[in-house]
Formats: structure tokens, sequence, C-alpha cells
């Protein structure tokens, strides 16, 4: 069942993000907005937003189009993170973890209903849970693996204990497997909605709009404006063409070929936002001439980071597979560097100074980051060739078959540092001491000191060349004037918008 949940993590992540490979070109610095004028808390916020649910099941459906707007607005977890990827309470006032690990004690928040009207209790919780523990088809079932028993000592007391520590646990209750759901609920969750959250769904025009109203009964913070309205616009030109003709306040996943319009129509600000997502250029590390690091670091000594950066227009360079957003971040750039002769010298002197290799890419990334790879390539000798394939194909090929020299795809998910851990992932790397220091990582109790051991794997992963990070990816947010608090991080996963309010004037 794991192979099953992290595939459909995969392909979900892959669709959701490929947005932000279609640019070519640079885009300009971003200023901040903070919103001026009187908050009008009768306004709509007009969102506009590329990729669109296929349902809103968030229980058994993956995918960043639904964590995007459900998680935090609709739905809340006992804990969940903030935009800097750390974790806070939500439905639970406070928490403990012992000092074992393996015992985790949550203390609910007071008067917490349902958007139906009922009254949360611990009860739900552990309902809730329990499907996840026990139920394969629910999202997070793989993550909950590890828990032995989910029990309520009382009606606002949750007890979960675990069968050894799990440092990741606590980050997964803030996904999709964390989401308190009704005892018993007959709500169709693939249409309607029955949650916690600051705000309801009140209409979905499907192919159109998702809009959302106010939560006037919600038991935290009421939200700041009165309704929301995401609009779907999935060609980046006329998200543009929408912003600048007024139909929205925001817009999302700008393409950075476009972002001077909208910033020199003097209507928007534009701001950039740090993500989880790491563009990996994957070696084949079970197939020759692959297998051989020099090989692997001369392709990487290859790579000029800093003008590929430029290239895509939005975001920064990454050395290593673990970013800034993520435990266990170090800066990595003294591993590697931009230096085409020492990459020569490498491939001599494993004999591949004809090099061919062929990079296998899914076809909704388009052509830029292929184009500067095969540039780039050449100046060292080795010649790539492209083969863009549908993404059914690459899932096929690469993913499953790990038939591929080169791949290139974004991978968004947070905390995914295990998949260097993994030796039968489609990168093949295997290396035993990576593995020995994730799984202390993981059962290690003290974020910091995990923390350490991931930076340790880390440095061998990337020390081994294991894959190449061509960059931290960047979202780029239009937000007009009149808009305060918009989210600027992590929101290529999650908006939570109760805090965000529309002024009267600008």
């Amino acid at each position: 069942m794991f192979r099953r949940t992290r595939r459909l993590s995969l392909i979900a992540a892959l669709a959701a993000t490929a947005v932000i490979l279609s640019a070519c070109a640079g885009s300009p610095e971003p200023t901040v907005t903070t919103g001026t004028g009187t908050p009008d808390p009768d306004a709509t916020l007009h969102v506009g937003l590329v990729l669109e649910p296929t349902n809103l099941d968030i229980r058994h459906t993956s995918g960043a189009a639904l964590e995007q707007i459900l998680i935090d607005n609709i739905y809340e977890g006992l804990v969940s993170r903030t935009q800097e990827n750390e974790i806070e309470g939500r439905l639970a006032s406070d928490y403990t973890v012992s000092d074992d690990g393996l015992t985790y004690t949550f203390t609910l928040n007071e008067g917490i209903q349902f958007h139906d009207g009922t009254a949360l209790t611990s009860a739900d919780v552990v309902s809730s849970y329990e499907t996840v523990r026990t139920d394969a088809t629910v999202q997070g079932n793989a993550e909950f693996a590890k828990v032995s028993s989910i029990t309520a000592p009382d009606a606002t007391t949750v007890e979960i204990v675990l069968t050894e520590p799990d440092q990741n646990f606590l980050f997964t209750l803030t996904g999709p497997a964390g989401l308190v759901f009704k005892t018993g609920d007959t709500t169709d969750l693939k249409s309607a909605e029955n949650g916690t959250g600051p705000f309801t769904l009140t209409r979905w025009n499907k192919g159109s709009t998702i809009t959302f109203a106010r939560n006037d009964d919600y038991w935290g913070e009421k939200a700041g404006v009165a309704q929301v309205e995401f609009q779907y616009i999935p060609d980046f030109t006329a998200g543009v063409n929408a912003a600048l003709a007024g139909d929205v306040d925001v817009l999302t996943a700008v393409d950075p070929n476009l972002a001077p319009q909208l910033e020199d129509s003097g209507e928007f600000a534009l701001t950039k936002g740090r993500t989880t997502d790491k563009a990996t250029l994957a070696f084949n590390n079970q197939k020759a001439p692959l297998d051989d690091v020099r090989v692997r670091e001369a392709l990487r000594l290859a790579i000029d980071h800093d003008a590929l950066v430029e290239a895509v227009g939005a975001g920064t360079t990454l050395y290593g597979p673990i970013p800034e957003l993520d435990p266990g971040y170090e800066d990595l750039s003294d591993v590697i560097s931009y230096d085409p002769e020492k990459a020569k010298s490498l491939l001599a002197e494993a004999g591949q100074e004809d090099l061919e290799l062929t990079l296998t890419i899914p076809a909704f990334y388009g052509t830029t980051v292929p184009k500067v790879l095969i540039s780039d390539f050449k100046k060292v000798g080795v010649s790539l060739e492209v083969n863009s394939v549908e993404f059914p194909t690459w899932l096929e090929d690469v993913y499953t078959n790990h038939d591929y020299d080169l791949s290139f795809v974004l991978h968004v998910e947070p905390r995914d540092f295990g998949n260097f851990a993994d030796p039968d992932y489609y990168f093949g790397y295997d290396n035993t001491e990576v593995q020995r220091l994730y799984a202390e990582a993981l059962a290690e109790v003290d974020p910091d000191k995990s923390a350490e051991l991931l930076a340790q794997a880390a440095r061998i992963v990337s020390e081994d060349h294991a894959a190449d990070w061509l960059y931290n990816g960047e979202t780029i947010t239009a937000v007009s004037p009149i808009v305060a608090g918009f989210p600027e991080d992590s929101i290529n996963s999650r908006i939570d918008l109760a805090g965000v309010t529309v002024s009267t004037d600008g």
C-alpha cells in the first residue's frame, strides 16, 4: 500500500505544479503588498487559481488542488502548519509528546462545531483517525502505519500511541490524514462538505468557480471577508487578462514571462513565495554509465545553475535534496560548482568522452529546462536527446520500470528525503549510511537532533551526486493593493484565507 500511496501522491503533485515550469524568461523582483484602506467585512475576495479539483473528497483524492483550498479553510486538523512549515495547534489548544516519543496527547479547543451545527468532541477525532489507520483507500493510511492506538480519555482529550517514534508524525497530521470529520457523517464529500473551518462551501460551478462563505458560527476568530470566489483559469495569458480586467484581486502561479505586464500596470504588487518544490534532475544510479560517481559529478559540474534559474524565471539554487523550508536544510553549494573543464576531465577519466544520454521528461514541463541542459552538456562533450512523453508513459517507463538515463521532475512534497533512503525508488540510489541516518532521524525524538541527522544524510547524498537539484521552485503571486494578509509562501500547497481582508479603497 505504501507504493500505491506514494504513486498517487506523486501523480497529483506533478500535475498540480507543472505550471511553474512553463516559463522561459526572467521576471522582475517582487514587491510586497500589505493592503491599504479600510477592511470591508462584507467584501468578496476573488482569487485566480490554475488547477481545479476533480472532486472535493479530500479523504480519498490526492492532490494539491484540494489541499490548497480546503485545508484550514473548510476542514481542520488537530494541528496545522505555518507558511514556513512549522507545526502549530489548530483544533487542539495544546499538545504534548512523551519523552519516549510514543504518546501524543491533544487537548481540544472549546466550542468547536461542524458546519451542520453538531458539536465536535474527541470521539470525532478518534473515528476520523481510526478510519485513516484502518482504511487503505484513505489519504495518509501509509503514514499511520506506526499508530497502535487512538483513544479519547474524555470529551476534550485525544491520545495517540505509536509503536515506535516517528519524527514526521505530527507533520503528517497537518495534512489530509489529520483532518477531523463528523462521526458517521453521510455528507457526499465529492460535492459537499461538513467541516469545522472558518468558511463553508456555497457553490461549485464546475469548470469555472468555487465559492466559500464566511462561517459566522466559527469557533475561532471569524474570517475577514464575507466570501471567497476561486476562479479557475488554466491558461496563463487568460489569467493575466482577467487580473488586468479587474476580475480577480489575486492571481496565483503567475507565469514569469507575463509578470511584467501585471507589475507595469500599477494595479498589482508581485510577491515571490518559497516552496518545497525541488526541480530534480534524476540520475539512474543503477544503470551504466550513471552508476559511476565520476559521471554523475561531471554532469552536475556541467550545469550553470545560476543561468538556469534565470532562464526559468522563478526559483533559487539548490545543491542538495532538502529545501530551506524542511528540517535538515543546509547550504550545500560547497559540494558542487559550475566547472566545465573539471567535468570534461572526469568524463575522460571515466572513459566517457563521447557520452550520449537520453532525458525523459513529462511533456507538460515544456522546453526551458531541456534546452539549458542540452546546451550545457554539449559544452563538455555530452549529447543529450530529449524524450518528451505523456505522463502515463513517464509513470510506466521511469517511475515504475526505472527504464531511463536521466529524468526531470518537480518533486513538490515536503519532507520527502526518504526517497533517497529507499533503494527501490526510481532514483535507484542505495547507500546504507544514508538509510541508517534517515532511520535514526525518524526515530529521534528531539527535532533539532533529528534535523542534524537529516543534514548529515543530505550531505552524503549530494557528495555522492545521487541526483542534481536544478533549483528550488518559487511561486509568483499578483496581489491588488486592496488586499491585505494574503499568504506568500507555500501557497501551491495551501492558502489559509481566514486572515485576509479586502478594503473599500486602495
